[in-house]
Parts: structure tokens; sequence; C-alpha cells
């Protein structure tokens, strides 16, 4: 008997017919995360930002100055400029249309080389053929040669072999018109909030450019909304936007443009009396949130010059020292945009611009720029300094109160805090701070946590509310100086989040006023001196459960009134369906009824309805007014198991919208909390007082 021979498909092994080739935009529906980031709400409006990234690419080259986006029914978002508008002709590589090789080709654009683009910030050419492969309908229409060109796509594959004329133009320009595909996206719903913000920030960066948005989806007209955008200060109105409410120290914004060969420099300047800075850079308009090379090249030239001026006045006397970078922070609003021809950015996400070159190229501009305007402007230079004077003196107040915290806490054992119930594990990536309101919910926390990995530390006291005060009495205070000394990253200039000692740090309060009142404080100290930690996803907050329902074995705990009506109506239901079933089966086992015994069944049914509306009514429905309500075996079964608990994740998903509701919120200025209280006061449902 012959040998069977054996082949690699037989055992399944790794070969040749394990490679798979996508082709043409396959691997951007196979793979999307690598392109737009996720198929989140972030990832759904990243195809608007693609789409308007390349429009805004042409208003730097100077050939567009209109821009206009519109939310239609459907989800469909059409997007238009009057720009050059994409070339039509056969393109020499693809032997297609120009048109179609940019929709349907990934790294096919004019932005590495050549003349087409000297600035810009799609850099990889796979902008709109990305929104291509992720929508299930396309429509590129192309003014251009006195003609208006369309194509049209389905799931990245054109529909026809060419463009075809639909009309004749006056002037030139794109339009872009796609609907995001239900097979790639969970969940489509696009944020009118978040798309007018990103259009804003992008008017304020591209001087002259007009953006129009338009809502249109619900066809009443009254539900409809448009806005415009046309700053022609540029950064010097985003800055002021920026302030917008705040206290101003220098009326005058600092402002500079300049040309540095192929190279342009924006910066625009404003203090407040604030605590916390604002600094916001750009390298051609692309955000850059962990700065780089330019932003570097700003805060040198800004610490420099500030102390050549404070010294040369007698502001600052030698005795004194030097005011620190550290010193320039607080209160310091700043825009740093730059528009170079080939920027590097560090990473994927483009967070860092690593061009060695813009250091100094800022540094010189902001350095020259900003010695003149300290000296033609006096009155604003004095009123900056003496923010930054006060600022120091509070610096070594805090840095000697720091001190005096840390070595107190090392008195205490290993730097923790007393009340402190530390878990046993040592790895940071698994351990969890519940930061919890009261010593009564500590207590149940402490004795239902899992000792390994949960830590706990019970709130006491009065929490300060850091938006009106300094770091100084931060780091003094009774009950945040023991949150500090148990996350171990230290706090201002040490703050090193690496050494951060829980990845999960977890505010578990009561579902009440004074609970929300803790949250909101503890978050605004998160916020203002933690802001990493909140970027990094490291904050949450427990969501323990509002009602537990018990009707015989049966104990289910809801979040909501919404949820607790539901659960009801369904025990109702259930209720109801065994009452009929058991009447059905009473209905089967009577043979004979006299007339007499039928009056008296009635009777007893009457009874019997009674009874089971009672019951019904008599759901055993427990409403948890605080933590300290539950015991710690509830307390681990709702709020702190890991495999039940629910928690919500504390993000930022606009540094700019955050910011100023917590100067709103938390702020020392009383009118405008008063107008947003009035506002919203009638929008606010079961108010637990």
């Amino acid at each position: 008997m012959a040998k069977e021979k054996k082949t690699i498909e037989d055992d399944n092994e790794y070969g040749a017919k394990s490679i798979q080739v996508l082709e043409g935009l396959d691997p951007v529906r196979k793979r999307p995360g690598m392109y737009i980031g996720g198929t989140s709400t972030e990832g759904l409006h990243h195809l608007i930002w693609e789409v308007v990234n390349n429009s805004v690419d042409e208003a730097m080259a100077g050939h567009c100055k209109n821009i206009t986006v519109k939310l239609l029914p459907d989800n469909i978002i059409d997007i238009e400029d009057d720009g050059r508008g994409i070339p039509v002709e056969k393109h020499p590589q693809t032997k297609k249309s120009t048109l179609e090789t940019v929709m349907t080709v990934l790294h096919a654009g004019g932005k590495f080389g050549g003349n087409g683009y000297k600035i810009s910030g799609g850099l990889h050419g796979v902008g709109v053929s990305v929104v291509n492969a992720l929508s299930a309908k396309v429509t590129a229409e192309v003014k251009r040669d006195g003609k208006i060109y369309a194509m049209e796509f389905e799931r990245g594959k054109s529909k026809s072999k060419d463009p075809i004329v639909i009309g004749k133009a006056k002037n030139t320009g794109t339009r872009i018109i796609f609907q995001a595909d239900p097979q790639i996206f969970p969940e489509i719903e696009y944020s009118w909030d978040k798309i007018l913000a990103y259009l804003r920030q992008q008017s304020y960066l591209t001087k002259g450019l007009c953006v129009k948005i338009y809502d249109k989806r619900s066809a009443s007209s009254a539900d409809q909304k448009a806005y415009g955008f046309l700053f022609d200060g540029g950064v010097v109105s985003y800055v002021k936007f920026l302030n917008r409410g705040k206290e101003i120290k220098n009326e005058m914004p600092f402002y500079v443009e300049k040309e540095v060969g192929e190279n342009l420099v924006e910066v625009a300047v404003q203090y407040t009396g604030g605590y916390k800075e604002h600094v916001f850079s750009f390298a051609n308009n692309i955000f850059t949130p962990e700065g780089g090379m330019h932003e570097a090249g700003f805060r040198a030239a800004l610490t420099r010059v500030i102390n050549s001026y404070a010294k040369k006045n007698n502001i600052l006397k030698e005795k004194d020292g030097s005011l620190t970078a550290e010193d320039l922070q607080e209160g310091l609003t700043a825009v740093v945009s730059v528009k170079l021809r080939n920027p590097q950015f560090e990473g994927q996400t483009k967070a860092k611009l690593g061009n060695g070159e813009m250091r100094g190229i800022v540094s010189g501009v902001v350095s020259e720029a900003l010695a003149e305007y300290l000296e033609a402007h006096p009155n604003n230079a004095k009123a900056i300094i003496s923010k930054i004077m006060l600022t120091a003196k509070a610096r070594i107040a805090a840095r000697a109160a720091k001190d005096a915290v840390i070595r107190k806490g090392a008195l205490e054992g290993m730097t923790l805090p007393g009340k402190l119930a530390d878990c046993s594990s040592r790895d940071a990536s698994v351990s969890e701070l519940y930061i919890v309101e009261g010593d009564s919910a500590g207590g149940s926390a402490k004795q239902g946590r899992n000792r390994r990995f949960q830590a706990i530390l019970p709130l006491r006291g009065k929490l300060v509310n850091v938006e009106k005060t300094t770091l100084d009495k931060v780091v003094k205070s009774d009950t945040l100086k023991p949150i500090i000394i148990a996350l171990g990253a230290g706090i201002g200039d040490s703050f090193n989040a690496d050494k951060i000692r829980y990845h999960k740090i977890i505010i578990m309060a009561d579902a009440d006023v004074d609970g929300s009142h803790i949250r909101t404080l503890l978050l605004t100290f998160f916020y203002r001196y933690f802001e990493p930690l909140i970027r990094n996803g490291n904050i949450y907050i427990a969501q323990p459960p509002l009602y537990r329902i018990q009707k015989g074995k049966d104990v289910r705990y809801v979040f909501t009134e919404e949820q607790k009506n539901q659960v009801v109506a369904e025990i109702q239901e259930t209720m109801a369906k065994n009452k009929n079933n058991k009447n059905d089966k009473i209905q089967k086992e009577e043979k004979v009824i006299m007339e007499t015994d039928i009056e008296d069944e009635g009777k007893s049914d009457s009874a019997e309805e009674a009874t089971d509306e009672e019951k019904i009514a008599g759901i055993n429905l427990q409403r948890y007014k605080g933590l300290g309500e539950m015991n710690p075996e509830q307390l681990w079964e709702t709020t702190m198991n890991p495999d039940t608990r629910l928690m919500l994740q504390v993000a930022i998903g606009d540094a700019e919208a955050a910011d100023k509701m917590f100067d709103v919120l938390m702020g020392s200025d009383v009118e405008p909390r008063r107008h947003f209280i009035q506002a919203h006061a009638k929008s606010v449902k079961n108010l637990d007082v």
C-alpha cells in the first residue's frame, strides 16, 4: 500500500496560501483603527476632519477662501470648498483619472513633493481615500476648466470608469458628499458641538478663511441650525476666545506673525488672573498636545525675555535670582502656530513636532517681538510681571509646604497617609484606589474590597476648591494632602505620571447633591493638577446603584429611575402571567358549578385580586440614599466587583470646553455661574436635595 503524501494544507501549517494580500482600499476596511483611530465616535468624526483638512490645506496654499459643511438627513455629510479642485485628467502612473486615483489609492496626493502644496497638514495621502473606503456611498464633484465633473463610489469602489460632466462651472472647487458605512461604525451620530469646535479652531488658525456649517438633519426648520466663522485676527482672536469671561492682566495681547524662509511663525500671548496655563501649539493647523520643538522655542524665549526685562527695569532684584519657566505658567494663555514645508511628527497621532530647526526659529521670532512689545506697552508689561512675581512667591511657599507634606508622610510609614487601607499588590497596572466619601462608606468599602488590588482612602473634612486657591494651600489641605501622598506621583513641578501607584483612581461618592458636589471638587482637583491622568484614562467615577428591587428570591440592582420602572413593570408582567396560568388551571379542573357557587366564586376572586395588588405594591424596593446604607457584601457586589460593577471613565473630549466649564462652575466670578444655573435650571431632573 502506497504511503499517502503529507501536504502543508493537510496539517493547516503556515504556508504561502496563509498569506492574504489586501488590494486597493481593503486594508482600510479590514483595519480602520490603523487609519482613523477606531470606529467609535472619535473615528466617525475623523472622517469629517480628513475632508475638511484637505480644504484647509488649499486655504493655507492660498487657493481657498470658503468652506461649507452640511449635516443632512440619513447621516449624509456634504463638504464643499472653492479651492483649485481635484484634477480629473488621466494619471500617468495609474492610467485612471486623477480624481479616481485620489479617491481609491492610498498614499496618492499632492503633498509628497513637487509644487502641489508647500504647506499642508495631510502628509500621508490617505485622507479622502480612507473616507471613501469607510463610507457606504461617496459622490465627488469637481469644478474645473469651466465644467462640473462627478464620480460616484460604493464602499471604496468606483461605479463608473471615468468622471462624467454634469454641468458648467464659473469657478473652481471640490465637493465631497459621503455617508459613513454602518457595517464599519456601530453607531452613527454626529455631534454638532464637536464639529463646531473643530471648525472654529481651524478658522482661528487660518486667517481670512470663511467656514460655514449647517445642521439640516431635522425636517423641522425650527430644529435646523447654521453657524459661520471668519477671523481676520487669527490666533489673537483665538486667545481672546479662550480667555472670555476671565480676569485679564494685559488687555492688549502680545502677537507676532513672521515668515522665516519657507516657515511661518504666529504666536499670541495673554495673561489672566487664573492659576492654570493654557498653551495650545499647532503645526500646519494640526494640534500638538505634547508640544514639541516649536513650543520649546516659545517657552525658552518667554522665560529669557521676561527675566531680562524685569531685571533691566529693577522689578526683579539680583538677589532674588531669576524667574523660572514654572513661574511663567500660571495664568498664561498662548497659541503657538507654525507652518512649515516638511513637518516631522513624533508618533502616529502627530502629538509632538520633532523638527529641531523650529526651536531656534520660534525662539528668535518671539524673543525679538516680545522685547519690543514689553518696551512699547509698559503698563501691560507691569501687569504681566506682577502676576508672575506673585506666582514665584507662591511657588517658594508651595515648595516648602510640599516638602513638609512629604516629610510628614514619611513619618507615617512609607510616605502613605494613615487612613489609607492600601492593597497588597505593588503592580500599579492592576492596582485601584477608591477615594470614598465618609468614614461609614469607607468602612464598608474596606471590608468588602479585594485586598489584593483595591486600596481605600476615606475622605474626611471639607474639600478645597482648587479653582480659587494656590498650590501651597492645596498641599496643606488636610483632605487633599492624603490623596497627593497616596498617588505617589508628586504635584506641580515634581509631578511624574510614570510614578503613579494606581492605574485606576475611582471616585466613589453618594448619589445625591452632596455626592455630586464632592465629585465636582475632586474632578476640578484632578483636572487642574493631574490633567495627564485624565488624558491617560486613569480617573473613574463609581456608579453605585440607586435602588435594590426584590421579589421573593429575585434581587436586582438598578442605577436610574427609568431602569427601576422597567424592572418593576417586568415583575408585574411576570406576576400577571403567573396569576392567569393559575386561574386557567383552576377553571379546567372545575366540572360542575352551581349558581350559588358562581356568586361565591366571584367574591373569592375579588379577595384574590386584592391580595395580588398588595403583593405588587409590596415589592421590596429599597432606595439607597448613601453608600453607608450598603453592607460590605452589597457594596462589593454592586460597585466594586470588576465583573459586575459599572463605572464612568473620565475623559477630555474638548480641552477648551472643559476648561471653560470649570472656570464657570468653580471659579471666583459669580455672574457667569448665575447665568449658567438660570439657563439650565429647567433641564435638571429628579433633583435629590
